[in-house]
């Protein structure tokens, strides 16, 4: 066999350049490396991979979660003092500032008896039941941005945390000589923090932030922006809403307490945003992924 003539040559190069996974010469001597998928993806490829979460790990990772939130928000020293000299300057700050409204708002529902003690139930059973709904919502019809979304859920309340620990802050209705109504204590209502033996174990002083409002607010933004009925849109809407006049109407909560909740929910969309790359209702959906 002779020498391999030009065109041979030309042939073997052009069949090597096309090969999978081989190296070409570019214009100007740069080197091209074929495309090819890599053999181990990074942890943060893995995470932005949409999945169908698992149910015994989410019920798991929940329950656990929310104990853990409890027993240090629980443990956080009840400074009583500092708590309350924090709730007078407070209270003082939003004076200056012409917005002092819960006493007002507080005075006036308590007039309603009906009306306040329905505030009270809701204050104590809705914060939970709600939320715990949305989540069950979207691991059914939105599994692909459950884990996100549940996330930002988790950095917020972390967040908070942090705040109870920072800045202790007595509710308005432990006040003393404000002329605060405590409508809890008044109405004994069931489900009541601040009386009984209940008292003993939560901690009183743990007013800012204000996470009635920042699971609220995360409730009605996933709300309005995944759900498609419009009932469920305008109620979602409106339930950080009425969540902020519980809140003050039964005097747990100054309105700043509920700007610090809603600033800690900022930072968790802000930092899952972040992570994910892209906002956390924006993830494709299971159903529209290429097969």
């Amino acid at each position: 066999m002779g020498e391999p003539t030009a065109k041979t040559a030309e042939t073997l190069k052009g069949r090597t350049a096309d090969a999978p996974g081989s190296t070409g010469h570019l214009r100007g001597g740069a080197t091209r490396i074929a495309d090819r998928p890599p053999v181990h993806r990074t942890l943060l490829e893995r995470l932005r991979t949409p999945r169908r979460p698992r149910l015994w790990f989410e019920i798991l990772l929940i329950g656990v979660s929310y104990w853990l939130y409890s027993l240090v928000r629980n443990a956080v020293p009840e400074q009583r003092s500092v708590a309350l000299r924090h709730a007078s300057w407070i209270w003082s700050a939003e004076h200056h500032m012409g917005l002092a409204v819960e006493h007002g708002v507080n005075h006036a529902l308590n007039s309603v008896t009906w009306l306040i003690v329905g505030m009270n139930y809701y204050y104590a059973t809705l914060h939970f039941v709600i939320t715990i709904g949305v989540l069950v919502w979207l691991y059914v019809r939105h599994p692909e941005r459950y884990g996100p979304a549940r996330l930002v859920l988790f950095v917020t309340t972390w967040f908070a945390l942090v705040g109870f620990w920072a800045f202790p802050l007595a509710p308005p209705r432990l006040m003393a000589g404000k002329g605060f109504i405590d409508t809890v204590m008044v109405h004994h209502t069931w489900g009541s923090m601040s009386q009984g033996s209940l008292a003993h174990v939560s901690n009183q002083y743990a007013a800012m932030p204000s996470m009635h409002i920042g699971w609220s607010l995360w409730c009605g933004i996933t709300l309005v922006t995944l759900a498609k009925p419009l009932w469920a849109r305008i109620l979602g809407a409106l339930y950080p809403l009425f969540t902020l006049t519980v809140i003050i109407a039964t005097g747990n909560h100054f309105w700043l307490d509920a700007v610090g909740g809603a600033l800690c929910l900022a930072v968790g969309y802000a930092l899952v945003s972040w992570l994910y790359g892209r906002w956390v209702y924006r993830l494709p959906r299971l159903d529209r992924l290429p097969a």
